[in-house]
């Protein structure tokens, strides 16, 4: 069983904000293997399908981004999904827009929700997909990630969006390195 988890807030007012790259790229994987977001399991919204005989499940933690770590805890408990069965798709700051970087595991690169998945799991082998979303130095961090994407940067955004989707789908069907491979250039 595989667990891919997206990462952002619940509600309107956060659905196009910089932070929730993790539920975007998650509807757009949905969209591309047809998956619906139908159950509602695990304090998150669940979709789940077989791939080559194996159950995945992509998860939208309701928990809002700080507390990601308890809807995907729970997931793993009831499902026994190991670790290196998990993978995560999140903002990220150090990286610019229309980038993303798969890596196997590490730390959290000071991502909250993402901190408090490794915390709450008690490893940092946590498979994960980065999104781009830069960074300002003059607004101040929470603002800027709670912002929205501006026009000039919403087609390089909605680029790594599906960059990051399609990663993930070959997460399902190739070895991770060749995941690595294909999609850190």
């Amino acid at each position: 069983m595989k667990l891919i988890v997206g990462l952002g807030n619940p509600g309107k007012e956060y659905e196009k904000t910089r932070h929730n790259a993790g539920f975007m790229a998650l509807d757009k994987l949905a969209a591309m293997i047809d998956a619906r977001f139908v159950h509602h399991q695990f304090n998150a919204v669940i979709a789940s399908l077989v791939v080559k005989q194996e159950k995945v499940i992509l998860m939208k933690p309701q928990t809002y981004m700080n507390l990601s770590g308890e809807a995907v805890l729970a997931a793993v408990r009831y499902y026994k999904i190991p670790s290196q069965d998990i993978l995560v798709l999140h903002d990220d700051l150090d990286l610019p827009v229309g980038k993303i970087r798969v890596r196997y595991q590490g730390s959290s690169g000071g991502q909250k929700g993402l901190k408090n998945i490794l915390d709450l799991l008690e490893t940092q082998d946590i498979k994960r997909i980065r999104i781009g979303i830069g960074k300002d130095p003059i607004i101040p961090v929470v603002d800027y990630v709670l912002g929205k994407i501006p026009a000039e940067q919403a087609a390089l955004f909605d680029e790594s969006l599906e960059k990051a989707a399609k990663a993930a789908r070959a997460s399902l069907i190739l070895d991770f390195q060749e995941v690595m491979n294909r999609y850190n250039r």
